[in-house]
């Protein structure tokens, strides 16, 4: 009786066993990392229009620094930056648009919460923007401090921890405020400038790109000092497809880790023969990495080579030499006393 006990409790565990490893493997393989190979680009949700970050010109070409997560990720998966199929989203959209499955990626300036981490189904990648909330007001206002502003009219966008964190710093500080609230980005920013509210509150990213691109005189505009809320902003999936997780992480953590190397768009070649062992495991030379992610070897070198280092990207699309003119601050390496830090490549 004993034995047979025991022969077929060994059964049932090795059922178990079996059980638990179809449903592990089920959730490392969602299937979009097969969907994307069959379709041949990445559907990758981003911001409607917002300079530096994400933008079309004339012809339909996107720029930006969220438009080269989208081409990174492509990179790696496809060899090609430039297959990626982009997706405008505005702010009520852009979850609904990752959920249902429409786009693959969403890389549209948003932040990483617990409830959108949570209840929403979202898994976050890398935070490629270390951001704050600011407000921004006309130099004629007189304003030199956030906490001025009680009364005032406030321009901002629904759906988003912008909308909560306005509430929440004028409740704390005892202020009243009377919100304007429009959904369309270009529609929001229109109504600042055109005089509806005495404040524009978003990222602070966000105020200088806006008021780069669509002031009529951007020297008009002052961001005041205050930043009232940490928005670490980052790349999305859905949850539920590690394989799929697991390449848009590494993906971004390759922008990050190449810019630790000192591999650059223009050296990455020249680093094949380099001696040291991290540049040879990161650029494909000594194999391995490709395979821990089903891609190819060259994963890692095709995004540096196609899309440059994270310092690239960042001065590229949002640095000093560009109408942002935004300084690294949090978004330098962690060497240059800031918060970006590469998971390590091995």
């Amino acid at each position: 009786m004993s034995n047979k006990t025991f022969t077929f409790a060994n059964v049932l565990a090795a059922g178990a066993v079996a059980l638990l490893a179809a449903g592990a493997a089920q959730a490392q393989t969602g299937g979009t990392l097969a969907a994307v190979k069959q379709r041949g680009v990445v559907n990758c949700g981003v911001n409607t229009s917002l300079p530096g970050f994400s933008t079309p010109d004339a012809q339909g070409n996107w720029t930006g620094l969220d438009v080269d997560t989208c081409k990174a990720v492509a990179a790696a998966v496809l060899g090609d930056a430039k297959k990626v199929k982009y997706f405008p989203l505005n702010a009520q959209q852009r979850f609904a648009a990752l959920q249902s499955g429409e786009i693959d990626l969403l890389a549209r300036n948003t932040t990483w919460t617990l409830t959108r981490d949570t209840s929403l189904g979202l898994n976050f990648g890398p935070v490629t923007y270390y951001d704050g909330q600011g407000f921004m007001v006309s130099k004629k206002l007189g304003v030199k401090s956030a906490k001025e502003l009680n009364g005032a009219t406030v321009c901002v966008q629904p759906g988003t921890t912008t909308e909560l964190n306005l509430a929440d710093y004028f409740r704390a500080n005892k202020m009243d405020f009377k919100p304007v609230v429009i959904q369309e980005l270009a529609e929001v920013e229109a109504a600042f400038f055109a005089g509806r509210c005495d404040v524009y509150t978003t990222d602070a990213s966000g105020l200088a790109s806006t008021r780069a691109a669509r002031a009529a005189n951007a020297d008009d505009y002052v961001i005041l000092p205050e930043l009232v809320s940490k928005e670490p902003l980052a790349p999305a999936v859905r949850q539920g497809d590690d394989e799929w997780y697991n390449i848009v992480f590494w993906s971004v953590t390759s922008l990050v880790e190449a810019e630790e190397l000192g591999v650059t768009q223009s050296n990455a070649d020249d680093l094949k023969k380099s001696d040291n062992p991290a540049i040879k495991r990161f650029l494909g030379v000594t194999p391995g990495m490709g395979k821990n992610l089903n891609l190819s070897e060259e994963w890692a070198y095709n995004v540096v080579k196609q899309v440059g280092n994270y310092g690239e990207v960042f001065e590229r699309n949002v640095g000093k030499a560009t109408p942002l003119k935004l300084e690294r601050g949090l978004n330098a390496l962690w060497t240059k006393g800031g918060l970006q830090y590469a998971i390590p490549v091995r």
